[in-house]
């Protein structure tokens, strides 16, 4: 290499050498204004003082931020400045800090602020006592408590919170309280973005209203619109209405709710609870729909009462609350069971209906099997129309109306193909202690009995026609028979009685189809296919905000000064224990304090 090439070759290094120093000095925090700067013998290691004039503060700036204060001690040969009274650091035209006292080191890029510190952001106010700002990794982090108020969402408090300020999201640990003027939210982690309104809930949560109280371990909460998801043990309290379900939807502001899967509403006034796979319920409007098996229990101390169809609706006030029940309907309680198209229920009147849809006409050859049936201790009622009264007070049964083509069935005690059969137009029945005491069938009466002596043993068969008939009931069977207006009648002995005429016209027998047990009522649906419902993940603990590339960026700061304190290091926050996420529904069993949930709890599906 020639002598003129080894020159220009050195000339390039220390140009290149100068020019990193200098792109290096101007990484350091720069003064951009003091009123006077002086030294002092009070501070060690050579540091400069500044202070303000009576025009303006002392202004400092480093890579995009702006510092301003009243007072501020700078340790140039670690680039760090503490900062005092009056302290403002602003970022761009988006970030604002205020605090009475700021440490900030130029080469880990980390700031502590003290004393009554705001951060604005353009969504949200943040204030707390004590606050760590790590400009490379843009967060912000408080272990003394703090508040966030968002005007349109509310303030939201908390033990220990951090702030993405890139992904402009909020996250909060410990006693968290997110206070609104329409309602208020506690829970023990809460992510939350400032930009749209998004809240996501971990953990045992709860958002109390003036009409309503929402339980759940998982949720997502939009406090913008005011519409929520939730999982885990999640439950809606309103009205002496409590919604439980793998999965509720909530819109406050339309008084909505949906359920899907698993699903119970309790209704603590009524005594009555109903399940099912899908529910939705109008609180405005007191109406409620429920569907996939639904149930309907109305809860009696001493037999309750289950009513089961394709499609359940509980309309009106708890003081005139209405329950339908259509397509496939069924009835089941201890010592009755039914089946209908349709039921009807007034809790207040105390009035079930049974009724058969117009769909089916008399001409449609499923007419027979699709009539309303009514099934009490061993008697089987059918008709056009079914309705069953009973004392709303006392629980107890009072009477039945069967209208048009009432048909009466009561198998022989003994024979098992003989019938006693009692058919009009209409039939009227009373019950004595929920069991059937006394039936009158009027107009068209029609009726074949099986007569037997004390020993069992058969006298003869009976066939009557009579304008009316009125009929005794003694322990579940026929005892007496009161033909009024009598027609005809005779009592055949059994070899003069054709088997051909043994069955009154319409005569049909469909005691297979009787619910013998709550989980009879099911025995027909088709399988139940039922959605997956995913939710929130697990709550992922974030990582520490002093982690690895921190504690790299604030060693690497004191390298340059080895023999002095790294300043830079100093009154770091300390690691954080945070305890695992549990179920308030673990620690206590409620079933105990409410009846209704011991229903519930024994009676599954």
């Amino acid at each position: 290499m020639s002598l003129k090439r080894f020159k220009q070759l050195l000339f390039l290094i220390c140009l290149l050498s100068v020019f990193f120093s200098f792109g290096q000095e101007k990484q350091k925090i720069t003064v951009k204004y003091s009123g006077s700067t002086s030294t002092s013998p009070d501070i060690k290691d050579g540091a400069l003082v500044f202070l303000r004039d009576k025009s303006q503060q002392v202004h400092f700036i480093h890579k995009g931020a702006d510092l301003f204060c009243d007072k501020a001690i700078y340790y140039e040969d670690q680039d760090f400045i503490e900062a005092f009274s009056n302290v403002v650091m602003k970022q761009g035209d988006s970030i604002n800090m205020v605090a009475k006292y700021l440490e900030y080191s130029g080469k880990s890029q980390l700031a502590i602020a003290r004393g009554n510190v705001v951060l604005t952001e353009p969504q949200s106010v943040l204030k707390t006592d004590t606050l760590y700002f790590d400009r490379l990794k843009q967060q912000a982090y408080y272990n003394t408590k703090g508040t966030v108020v968002r005007d349109t969402s509310g303030t939201i408090t908390s033990q220990i919170g951090r702030y993405y300020m890139n992904s402009s999201k909020y996250q909060f640990v410990k006693d968290v309280v997110l206070v609104n003027p329409k309602y208020t939210l506690n829970t023990e982690r809460l992510d939350f973005f400032t930009e749209n309104g998004f809240a996501y809930l971990f953990g045992p949560s709860t958002i109390v209203g003036e009409a309503s109280k929402i339980y759940s371990e998982r949720g997502f909460y939009d406090t913008n619109n005011n519409i929520g998801h939730f999982q885990r043990n999640a439950k809606i309290d309103y009205d002496n209405r409590t919604i439980e379900g793998d999965s509720l939807y909530f819109d406050r502001d339309k008084s909505f709710a949906s359920a899907t899967n698993n699903i119970t509403v309790t209704d603590t006034l009524n005594k009555s609870i109903v399940k099912g796979h899908y529910a939705e319920v109008w609180r405005a409007k007191d109406s409620m729909y429920i569907t996939k098996r639904a149930l309907a229990i109305t809860v009696q101390d001493n037999d309750s009462i289950y009513i089961h169809a394709d499609t359940l609706m509980v309309t009106g006030k708890p003081e005139n609350r209405i329950t339908r029940a259509f397509y496939n309907a069924r009835l089941y309680k201890s010592n009755m069971a039914g089946k209908a198209d349709s039921i009807h229920v007034n809790h207040k009147e105390g009035l079930t209906q049974l009724i058969n849809l117009d769909r089916f006409s008399s001409t449609d050859v499923f007419a027979t099997k699709r009539k309303p049936i009514l099934w009490n201790i061993g008697n089987q009622m059918t008709g056009d129309t079914i309705h069953l009264i009973s004392n709303p007070k006392t629980e107890q049964l009072d009477s039945l109306k069967v209208f048009e083509n009432a048909f009466l069935i009561n198998k022989d005690t003994i024979s098992n193909d003989a019938f006693n059969q009692i058919k009009g137009l209409r039939l009227i029945g009373l019950f004595k202690d929920n069991e059937l005491n006394t039936v009158d069938i009027i107009k068209n009466a029609e009726t074949i009995r099986y007569l037997r002596n004390d020993e069992g043993e058969l006298i003869g068969i009976q066939k009557s026609k009579s304008g009316s008939i009125n009929v005794q009931i003694i322990e579940q069977a026929i005892d007496e028979v009161r033909f009024i207006n009598q027609i005809d009648g005779n009592i055949f002995p059994e070899s003069d009685f054709p088997k051909s005429g043994r069955k009154l016209r319409d005569f049909d027998w469909r005691g297979d189809e009787q619910p013998l047990s709550v989980e009879d009522l099911f025995k027909d649906d088709p399988p139940l296919d039922l959605p997956i419902i995913k939710g929130l993940l697990d709550y992922v603990p974030p990582e520490e905000f002093i982690d690895d590339s921190v504690t790299e960026r604030i060693e690497e700061a004191g390298k340059a000064t080895p023999e002095k304190e790294n300043k830079a290091a100093r009154n770091l926050p300390k690691k954080t224990e945070v305890k695992p996420l549990e179920s308030l529904t673990k620690k206590a069993d409620s079933t105990k304090a409410n009846p209704l949930k011991q229903v519930i709890k024994n009676e599954g599906q």
